[in-house]
């Protein structure tokens, strides 16, 4: 998946800051308390740290930057090794978002959970437990001899995945002062940031050079330096008099899983009420969870939340274009190794340049937000993006190799400016009290756009593989694809023309020029 690098802070007001999301795609933020010390979806009653009155390590950070590093290597790591996996298991590479899929949804529907089963259970018990089960996953992923195999190591893989990186940080925003958040967080940050890069690049070696096996077999060395280090360094911190929303949960979790497992199943060769049963349901469940949160005391999301037009907006927004978007990273290296025959090393470095791009455009878009504003930047971004996307489509694998390295380039750097824009747009008009189950919120739809996102583009390269002759090769249907997921992308422009020209000033007005 896309990196969603979301680390730039210079543009965000300090009520937002400890809020946003900052990985991709995959960073994933617990609720936060509310002013009255309550918890939005569970009720916890705001207590004095268990603590000792020792001042917390200074080194704490250091345990958040080896979370995030483990999930973003993982996360990008992937991608580049399906082909030969598919390969050795014997499976067809354009059913291996199966593999994918598993771990997102999974880290999705246990977003919620985060919170409470640090308050439950103590940050240090779960933190050590979301490492040791991440292991597992990885241990079971390394081993498997089938995609099914594959896919429910991904789910063990995912459960742990769910916890590593909210529990230190929710740590961090409890035993740190709000005067050194921001250099506790960029600490972690920082060093973090190299997974995505290298992830592409250590896929494609270990994949040509060992095998495939080793992509999940280099998180065990990592976890096992998170448990040495977080021995002395996480501190143990409980709540009291816990409840969770669990009906709400249950009721939104199984909404989720059904419309996915609806667009899943219209990749295989299935008959059409095989996608009709869960589309139905899902959507019954979807409608009777939104029944649940206007009368429930303490839901899992407020009701409240959708009545602000930009944390709507956001939503939908995020949403739409991560369904165009969040494709790209498990087409890209398809194309370049079942169409072109290209080595999963050369691959690698075809697609790292998306996360380098990413990450040294940072610097440029406070300046751009304050300049244009978000409607513009994200109208504008957001229709660039996608003729990025369709240009995709144009070069073919005796195309100079430059070509392909400035696209991946401009389209990391568009990615860039664009979860930036979306994140904390969402998140701009949120009461204090509302941030907490407004990120969590946040948090979940990203995880389920980067999913369907992925099912969706395996279900139109699979309709384009059936439609197009073979003697056409398997390009043709690449680039047909190609062009239906920058019209996707193009189409979610619309709805940033809704936003309001004074959106998100609020973010921008003590940002330097």
């Amino acid at each position: 998946m896309f990196f969603d690098n979301n680390y730039h802070y210079n543009a965000i007001p300090v009520r937002l800051l400890v809020n946003i999301q900052d990985a991709d795609s995959d960073g994933i933020q617990t609720a936060s308390e509310n002013n009255n010390g309550t918890r939005m979806g569970y009720n916890r009653p705001m207590e004095k740290n268990t603590l000792s009155a020792r001042a917390p390590s200074p080194w704490l950070p250091l345990l958040l930057a080896i979370a995030i590093f483990m999930q973003m290597l993982d996360a990008t790591i992937l991608n580049t090794a399906l082909p030969e996996i598919a390969t050795d298991l014997d499976e067809s590479p354009l059913d291996m978002q199966l593999a994918v899929v598993a771990y997102t949804l999974t880290v999705a529907l246990l977003i919620p959970l985060s919170g409470y089963l640090a308050d439950r259970f103590g940050t240090k018990k779960v933190f050590f437990g979301s490492i040791a089960v991440f292991m597992l996953g990885s241990a079971l992923c390394a081993a498997s001899g089938s995609l099914f195999e594959l896919t429910l190591s991904r789910v063990v893989q995912g459960i742990g995945g769910s916890m590593l990186v909210p529990i230190p940080r929710l740590t961090i925003l409890r035993v740190y002062d709000k005067s050194k958040l921001l250099n506790a967080i960029n600490y972690a940050v920082m060093p973090a940031l190299i997974g995505p890069v290298l992830g592409p690049l250590a896929g494609g070696y270990l994949v040509e050079y060992a095998s495939w096996h080793w992509i999940f077999l280099l998180n065990l060395p990592i976890g096992l330096l998170g448990f040495i280090l977080g021995r002395n360094i996480m501190p143990d911190i409980k709540g009291s008099n816990i409840s969770l929303d669990f009906k709400g949960y249950l009721i939104f979790s199984a909404a989720a899983c059904l419309l996915l497992l609806s667009a899943e199943s219209l990749s295989h060769a299935l008959p059409p009420y095989f996608a009709l049963l869960p589309l139905c349901g899902g959507l019954l469940f979807a409608r009777r969870y939104f029944r649940h949160m206007k009368t429930a005391s303490k839901p899992i999301y407020s009701a409240d939340l959708f009545l602000i037009r930009t944390f709507r907006l956001g939503l939908a927004g995020n949403l739409f274009s991560r369904l165009g978007i969040s494709s790209i990273p498990f087409l890209m290296p398809l194309m370049f190794q079942v169409a072109f025959g290209f080595g999963a090393s050369l691959s690698g470095w075809l697609v790292a340049p998306v996360a380098l791009s990413s990450l040294l455009v940072k610097p440029l878009i406070a300046p751009l937000m304050k300049r244009f504003g978000y409607r513009t930047v994200l109208l504008w971004n957001t229709k660039l993006l996608a003729a990025f996307i369709m240009l995709l489509a144009l070069p073919d694998g005796n195309s100079p190799l430059w070509i392909w390295i400035f696209l991946s380039l401009a389209i990391g750097a568009c990615n860039s400016l664009q979860f930036s824009a979306m994140n904390t747009l969402t998140l701009a008009d949120l009461r204090p009290q509302q941030t907490g189950s407004g990120n969590s919120l946040m948090a979940v739809n990203q995880q389920l756009a980067i999913s369907m996102g992925i099912v969706v583009g395996a279900l139109i390269l699979k309709n384009w593989t059936f439609l197009i002759p073979a003697s056409s090769g398997l390009h043709s249907a690449f680039r047909m694809t190609l062009l239906s997921i920058g019209g996707i992308t193009l189409a979610s422009s619309l709805v940033f023309k809704r936003l309001h020209v004074s959106d998100g000033a609020n973010l921008t007005r003590n940002t330097p020029s």
